[in-house]
């Protein structure tokens, strides 16, 4: 199943430093500062490296199996630190990903889920599609019955703000397969992969 908000897979564009640098300058200009003061002179140079650095995406893994043909049980890997940038105001939110996905016969490294979450929170996003990808990814490239995903991030364009602080979190999840029961089945959500809510 295809997540609404995916977005097609287009070349990335040719980044220019020196014209992001140039636009810096003129942000700053426009809301009032001086970029040819000394204290800013390297600030517009400083954040088109550093945007670009964030706008980066890893590749996608090759996935390889490990035969295990005993594996059945639910297999899930908590806590994946993750850092995007809000595709809305282009500040920073991160958090971690929980990942559980119920094998059929093979597995796959504890790598794999780390790389597709790398991918993933590259580029400009959005939580609840990232969310999206990360579960239709693993759900038609995975041998597995069902996938779980559960991202819990801070975004900065809140508690940056002063709307909250670091303590509110935005909570997102998608399941696939025989785990999709879990979005509607709140007893069984003791088997998502995610710890219970403290």
């Amino acid at each position: 199943m295809r997540s609404s908000l995916a977005r097609p897979d287009l070349a990335p564009a040719h980044a220019s430093l020196e014209r992001a640098e140039r636009s810096v300058a003129e942000l700053l200009r426009a809301l009032g500062q001086d970029p040819d003061e000394e204290r800013l002179r390297g600030t517009p140079a400083r954040v088109a490296n550093a945007l670009s650095q964030a706008l980066r995406r890893p590749e996608l893994p090759e996935v390889a199996f490990l035969e295990n043909e005993g594996s059945r049980e639910l297999i899930a890997i908590e806590g994946i630190p993750f850092q995007s940038l809000c595709e809305h105001h282009l500040l920073p939110f991160r958090g971690t990903v929980d990942i559980g996905y119920l094998p059929d016969g093979r597995i796959v490294g504890v790598s794999l889920p780390v790389r597709v979450v790398d991918h993933f929170s590259g580029g400009l996003q959005l939580q609840e599609r990232m969310t999206e990808e990360i579960a239709d990814w693993l759900a038609d490239r995975l041998p597995a019955r069902g996938v779980g995903v559960v991202v819990r991030a801070e975004h900065f364009c809140m508690s940056f703000r002063g709307i909250g602080d670091r303590s509110t979190t935005l909570r997102t999840s998608a399941f696939r397969g025989e785990l999709t029961s879990l979005e509607t089945d709140p007893p069984r959500r003791g088997e998502a992969p995610c710890p219970p809510e403290s």
